[in-house]
């Protein structure tokens, strides 16, 4: 209930009533505004019957009832059509879960990240393709050179000479690939990304690629015999074909990889849909017992 007015502070004709004694509550109620102001000293009589008030002054135009305003009124809103989709965060890709010892792992159903690694001219990017496509789970594949020529204006290629800018390019293409592959996984679609990593050099090297995706990652090297690398490389176009001398160079640094107990595939007799069958060979040895790297 409102608290009760002072009737005689707005009196119709401006004549204030009797101030109240200090520290008196007003009576509560239809009588606390109707009335004479009674005796001082004297308690309002219980019970007594409301009097009218005095007619309004000339000209006075009683105040009507305030309509209530709801606080908060909201249109109503027409359905979303396409709804909304609750995403998991990526978050750095754990070790996959290794079957028991009594079963052998099927890697074309298990949710990965798989990074293959290659000089120029292996066919990472026609195995990543075919081994994506004919998997029986949900699979996407990501080269790290399309994510890098991602920039246009402004691409620093490193073929013109490695440099402050190619490297920082490289290292955000890596780390969008890594983002991206950690939200992937987050949400049951495995992949597997391509780059030339080196063994020898710390930049384009595994540590960014495993701080970036997680531990989880297997990487996979795919090396044929230079004789193979140069053909692929003569097929090529635009700035993904190199010079022989360049091919020969990183064919040459890629043996590094061997001893470094990271799995091996030389597909020089292999066409594509055989190295993906052997890949899938290769990554079911490495869930059931991941490689040191």
């Amino acid at each position: 209930m409102p608290a009760a007015h002072d009737p005689g502070a707005h009196r119709p004709g401006g004549h204030p009533g009797p101030a109240a004694h200090q520290g008196q509550v007003p009576h509560q109620g239809p009588a606390a505004h109707q009335g004479p102001a009674p005796h001082q000293g004297s308690a309002p009589h219980q019970g007594s019957a409301p009097v009218p008030p005095p007619p309004p002054a000339p000209g006075f135009a009683p105040p009507g009832p305030v309509p209530h305003t709801p606080h908060h009124v909201q249109a109503p809103q027409a359905p979303e059509t396409t709804g909304h989709v609750p995403l998991p965060p990526g978050g750095p890709v754990g070790m996959p879960s290794a079957p028991p010892a009594a079963s052998v792992p099927d890697a074309s159903t298990t949710t990965i990240a798989v990074l293959l690694i290659g000089p120029a001219g292996a066919g990472k990017t026609s195995v990543a393709k075919y081994w994506a496509d004919h998997r029986r789970v949900p699979t996407a594949h990501i080269s790290l050179d399309d994510v890098r020529e991602w920039v246009r204006s402004g691409f620093a290629d490193p073929q013109s000479g490695w440099n402050d800018n190619s490297e920082a390019q490289y290292r955000l293409a890596r780390r969008t690939c890594g983002f991206a592959a950690r939200n992937f996984l987050a949400n049951g679609i495995s992949c597997i990304l391509d780059d030339a990593v080196f063994p020898d050099r710390p930049v384009v090297g595994l540590g960014g690629w495993k701080r970036h995706v997680g531990p989880g990652l297997l990487p996979v090297v795919l090396l044929p015999g230079l004789e193979i690398v140069l053909e692929r490389n003569a097929e090529r176009a635009g700035n993904r074909r190199l010079t022989d001398e360049e091919v020969a160079r990183i064919h040459g640094r890629m043996a590094g990889w061997y001893g470094s107990g990271l799995p091996i595939i030389d597909n020089s007799q292999l066409d594509v849909p055989q190295t993906a069958r052997v890949l899938d060979d290769v990554l079911a040895r490495s869930i059931a017992s991941p490689p040191s790297w």
